[in-house]
């Protein structure tokens, strides 16, 4: 029995998911956010629980593409005020998953992309300047790594969707583009790897999961490729615009579907 016939995939839907990794790749080191729409399109093809099993395989290749491209722009102090509040989202996520149907998870996913969309579009109008990532760390300032941590850590474990709410985190931290997707980069490499047993003790990660990633891997390094050329074409701006309307995107689709 072959991977589309195992999976039920006709050659149209294959072609889709292909174009999502591909996606993936472009995410990864052009604009971060944007695979919220692979996570839709995965969704829409695949069993929603099934998919999220997988696409993080995928996210994973498109991670590892990124850290080479980007490593030496890696901001790690921010990391390390991330990993601990992340880690503690990342169980809460896996309760989640335990009880949760699909349609809570989409919801609740979908209301806290907005929401954090909102909050930063409010913070950047209100703010004189951005926050210095270099700055000292004041008590506001770890309470907010604390709350984007967990939120991220969440919406990664249950949606692979903490894309988009850790891009609002680095935006309002004042990240430029380099030093944002190094960032990203390192973070979600360590924090997709380590989410791997829990997908597999969900049973969300298998051999049947893993051959339709072996036939979808090979997509991502394209858009790899194509996002490496187009972040040297895009300005701070337009950036961070297409960051903030990719976040946006993604959340309306998970309330909508």
């Amino acid at each position: 029995m072959n991977m589309m016939t195992l999976w039920h995939l006709t050659g149209w839907e294959f072609a889709v998911l292909a174009a999502a990794a591909l996606l993936v790749g472009f995410s990864k080191t052009a604009v971060s956010g944007a695979n919220t729409v692979s996570l839709a399109i995965f969704a829409a093809v695949l069993p929603a629980r099934d998919s999220t099993g997988v696409l993080l395989p995928i996210l994973i290749a498109g991670d590892v593409l990124a850290v080479l491209t980007y490593r030496r722009h890696a901001h790690w102090p921010t990391l390390w005020r991330l990993f601990p509040a992340v880690a503690a989202g990342v169980v809460a996520g896996t309760l989640f998953l335990m009880w949760a149907d699909d349609d809570a998870v989409r919801t609740s996913i979908g209301a806290i992309l907005l929401f954090m969309t909102g909050v930063t579009l409010w913070r950047r109008r209100t703010a004189d300047k951005a926050d210095d990532p270099d700055a000292v760390v004041t008590r506001a300032g770890r309470l907010k790594a604390r709350s984007y941590g967990v939120l991220g850590g969440f919406t990664t474990m249950v949606a692979n969707a903490g894309g988009p709410v850790m891009s609002m985190y680095l935006l309002s931290a004042g990240f430029r583009k380099l030093g944002f997707l190094g960032t990203s980069a390192f973070f979600f490499l360590i924090v997709n790897v380590s989410k791997v047993p829990f997908s597999v003790g969900l049973g969300l990660i298998d051999g049947r999961s893993l051959l339709l990633d072996a036939a979808l891997v090979a997509f991502v390094v394209p858009g790899a490729l194509l996002g490496r050329w187009a972040v040297h074409h895009i300005n701070q701006r337009l950036f961070e615009r297409l960051v903030i309307a990719a976040t946006v995107v993604g959340g309306v689709q998970l309330l909508v579907r």
